[in-house]
């Protein structure tokens, strides 16, 4: 069986649960992974979250307070779900506590929220792993060998886009995620940090950027009470949307590529419009999250009129092979969790860096912050500045 790690949750919404589900299915999925987490401790500040979430999932122990946490011998391992403000305060007290961090992205508010972090985790000798899940896809992994090993060519351009609704509703409760002091920049956390990553991971460094962002729905009604997920408020006292609904942003790679990012969280007929369409000198690939196990793929000596086929991934590629035995059978998106939390338990197992690392979350933290510079002085600003 292994040895057994403690792990606890802070921060029991939506993706707490997520989190919570992957540690419980990885021995399932894989049954060669040494050690097994054990759910010692849960906490949420919203009175009886942690207590049902305890009675639910197993957790030895439900705490309002994180910093029980922080204090709990019994707990080895963390992983931090809960807002992006509470980041750096817990992510440094947990490393500083000598347990190991599985953390959201996007790691605080800014790049120095997330250096504080990485920091933090590298003086104390634990693993970091954040949650930039869909590198994780199996397409994504295939679409990555595929570019490296050159079958189209030198890349050229590439387009990532990230389109939701889930702020669209002019009911949209203004919850932490619309203020700049607790949700920070807005889409460009939420979604676009996801894109850096993916930019990052498939074609390597991004030397410099260009971006324009706007804030599309500019008031919204306070919440009267707890609120989880993008919860409605109708009728209670208007506020200010602080951050931002919408960005764009040209890249440059240091590979001499270009790109385009785009994302926005108010897009009206968009649910989870997540994905990438990277040209070559001699081909292209391209992949959608709403069809995540296949991959559109132009390859060979044609150039003009060169047809697109479609691959679909299966047990060679990524780790698909843990969920499904032959290709096409269908993966979701708390299956990226699971490879995320195998990564991170992985880690930690054998004191070696897997998946997704503090160092990511800093480079993707890095190219927001000057998205957000570019936006509000206008021209090409460079992430390392």
């Amino acid at each position: 069986m292994g040895s057994t790690l403690g792990v606890a949750v802070v921060g029991f919404g939506w993706m707490g649960r997520v989190h919570t589900q992957a540690y419980a299915r990885v021995p399932h999925h894989f049954p060669g992974l040494s050690v097994r987490p054990e759910l010692i401790a849960v906490a949420d500040e919203v009175p009886g979250r942690a207590e049902e979430a305890a009675a639910r999932y197993g957790f030895a122990t439900a705490a309002r307070d994180w910093r029980e946490i922080a204090a709990d011998p019994r707990v080895q391992a963390v992983s931090v779900a809960a807002p992006n403000f509470l980041h750096r305060e817990i992510g440094v007290a947990m490393a500083e506590a000598g347990k190991h961090l599985w953390i959201e992205k996007p790691v605080g508010l800014t790049a120095e929220d997330a250096r504080a972090v990485a920091g933090a985790v590298a003086k104390a000798g634990v693993q970091g792993t954040v949650g930039f899940n869909y590198r994780n896809a199996p397409a994504v992994a295939a679409a990555r060998e595929l570019i490296a090993s050159g079958e189209i060519g030198t890349v050229t351009h590439v387009r990532i886009r990230l389109f939701s609704d889930y702020a669209a509703h002019p009911e949209g409760a203004l919850t932490w995620r619309y203020e700049r002091e607790r949700g920070g920049s807005g889409v460009l956390g939420d979604l676009a940090s996801h894109g850096v990553d993916l930019a990052r991971f498939l074609l390597g460094e991004i030397a410099s950027l260009t971006a324009d962002t706007a804030v599309f729905v500019p008031e919204r009604a306070r919440p009267t009470g707890a609120t989880a997920g993008h919860a409605r408020s109708a009728g209670g006292e208007l506020g200010p949307v602080e951050n931002e609904d919408y960005v764009s942003c040209l890249l440059r790679f240091a590979s001499g590529a270009r790109g385009v990012l785009e994302a926005c969280r108010v897009s009206v007929g968009e649910q989870n419009n997540y994905g990438f369409e990277i040209h070559g000198t001699k081909g292209a690939v391209s992949w959608d999250f709403r069809r995540m196990g296949e991959l559109g793929v132009s390859r060979g000596t044609s150039f003009q009129d060169q047809p697109v086929s479609t691959l679909y991934v299966g047990p060679g590629h990524g780790e698909y092979a843990a969920f499904q035995p032959g290709s096409a059978n269908s993966m979701g998106y708390d299956d990226l969790k699971v490879v995320e939390a195998y990564n991170f338990l992985r880690s930690i197992d054998e004191g070696t860096p897997y998946g997704a690392t503090l160092d990511d979350a800093v480079h993707s933290a890095t190219a927001l912050d000057a998205m957000a510079r570019s936006a509000e002085h206008g021209g090409w600003v460079s992430p390392g500045d």
